[in-house]
Order: structure tokens, then sequence, then C-alpha cells
């Protein structure tokens, strides 16, 4: 629609860029992202009553700890993402991804929301040595 109405084409990308569907060209789409999620995050901000705002949060948390090695997880985005930090030592690359898609399917299957949630796992290893 932008397009369509001559706007220019770095606020075309921004609008289409900021939910990370397309690639951003701009510094614009990942302000317009921010803005939109603080936006969003606020109680209230898509005529849901606080309490159930923070009990999908709590859910979605509930859901992820769940599961085995889950180290911390993180509702954020207004519950439109949720982010899993897991034990490297215990998850492997693989079964991050498989408790990806498990979570994804527990929070279909025993929560009700609108749109979509995003889950991502977050698996790390760090070596650290120092030369003297």
């Amino acid at each position: 629609m932008a397009r369509k109405y001559g706007e220019s084409p770095k606020i075309v990308n921004a609008i289409a860029a900021h939910h990370e569907e397309v690639r951003a060209e701009t510094i614009l789409a990942p302000l317009v992202d921010a803005a939109d999620a603080l936006s969003g995050a606020r109680p209230g901000a898509r005529r849901e009553m606080i309490e159930t705002y923070v009990r999908r949060l709590e859910e979605l948390e509930r859901i992820s700890n769940s599961f085995k090695g889950v180290e911390k997880s993180y509702a954020v985005q207004a519950g439109r993402e949720l982010r899993i930090i897991v034990q490297a030592a215990q998850i492997s690359d693989d079964e991050a991804a498989s408790m990806a898609r498990s979570v994804a399917k527990k929070v279909e299957n025993e929560m009700a929301y609108p749109g979509q949630i995003k889950v991502t796992v977050i698996r790390e290893t760090r070596a650290v040595e120092y030369a003297h």
C-alpha cells in the first residue's frame, strides 16, 4: 500500500521488514520493529486485560521450563516470542532444534493466543583461553 501511494523505497522497506519478513535495507526497519514491540508490549495495547496478558507470559515460560535442559526462558515482544536458553552440556544442537518444534507444538496444544508465537532455542558454548 505504501508503494502504491508513492512512499519512498526506504519507508516501504521499513514497513515490510519490521517483522523480519524481508531483509532490512536501512536503520529505519529495526527502529520501526522496536517501536512496534514497545507499543505492543504495554498492557492493554491489544485490548487485553493485564491479568490475561501476565498469565499468558507466565504460561509460555512454564511450558518452556517444563523441558529438560532449559536454563531460563523469556516471553518477550508481548508474548509473541519465546526465547529459551538451554544448558549446552545437556542439549545438543539437534536436540535444540527438536526442542523448538516440541515447545511450539506444546504451546499450540495448551494455549489460546492471537497470531503466532516465535520459539527460539539458544544453545551457546564458549571457550576462552588467554595467551601470556
